[in-house]
């Protein structure tokens, strides 16, 4: 059976000062992932000399409008949440190299052109949610190296991702394309050699790409490739959504 969710903590600044760890290259990092919060902790506004934030897996629908206020952030994982847009205070998180936001509600309409603001970032994970087109705003995003929009809505990609000029890395997987552009298709080929797996809970991806996953799991079957068992094996659940969690 699944393993159920975290019940909700309750995260004081106390709780969060002591959640607080230096990494190996210095940077001060809070991790504050599956513990089942549904609400932005506002005590964490009071953090804002943290260089790297961790809310991952969690239920969080809405962040904060001030959450601009992390000046000093390079790090943000949301993924596994319930966000269903962006307030427009994200694009003062100027310092940003790392963004990811898979596996949330958010709508094209719940991206701020503030996006754009973000000129730092260099890895930025959109993929599996619900977006079929991006603010123009973000064709400024001159350092981006890495985008993931696999398993949304889009039809045509934004012109803009041709021609940013350091993306060499970008899944558009699993979406109802009708094109790929000749460029696209040699910066795949390029991305080949690295990939970023992204380890998601089952409980934490919504029932749609469950089915993608089954769906997957099915045609193993039938093309016999299957075999393994339990979390390991390609025929399971847990590796299926492993597989589609993949950034690059």
């Amino acid at each position: 059976m699944p393993k159920k969710r975290a019940k909700a903590t309750k995260v004081t600044l106390k709780i969060a000062k002591k959640a607080i760890r230096m990494t190996p290259d210095g940077h001060r990092r809070l991790t504050l992932c599956n513990i089942g919060i549904t609400i932005f902790p506002k005590c964490l506004l009071k953090l804002t000399n943290v260089d790297e934030l961790d809310l991952s897996r969690n239920m969080i629908q809405k962040l904060p409008a001030d959450i601009g206020k992390f000046s000093s952030l390079q790090w943000l994982d949301l993924h596994s949440n319930k966000l269903e847009s962006l307030p427009e205070s994200i694009g003062n998180l100027t310092g940003l190299t790392y963004l990811n936001l898979c596996n949330n509600r958010l709508t094209s309409a719940g991206l701020p052109s503030t996006l754009g603001c973000l000129t730092s970032l260099r890895s930025l994970n959109l993929g599996m949610n619900r977006l079929d087109t991006l603010p123009t705003s973000m064709a400024a995003l001159d350092s981006l190296q890495e985008l993931g929009l696999f398993d949304n809505l889009f039809i045509t990609l934004p012109e803009f991702v041709n021609i940013l000029p350091n993306l060499t890395k970008l899944n558009t997987k699993r979406n109802p394309l009708t094109y790929m552009s000749e460029d696209r298709e040699d910066m795949k080929e390029k991305s080949k050699a690295k990939e970023t797996v992204y380890l998601v809970h089952e409980s934490s991806v919504c029932t749609t790409h469950l089915k993608t996953c089954e769906v997957h799991r099915q045609r193993c079957l039938r093309g016999g490739r299957g075999g393994g068992r339990g979390e390991g094996g390609t025929n399971s659940v847990q590796y299926q959504i492993r597989m589609i969690c993949r950034l690059f």
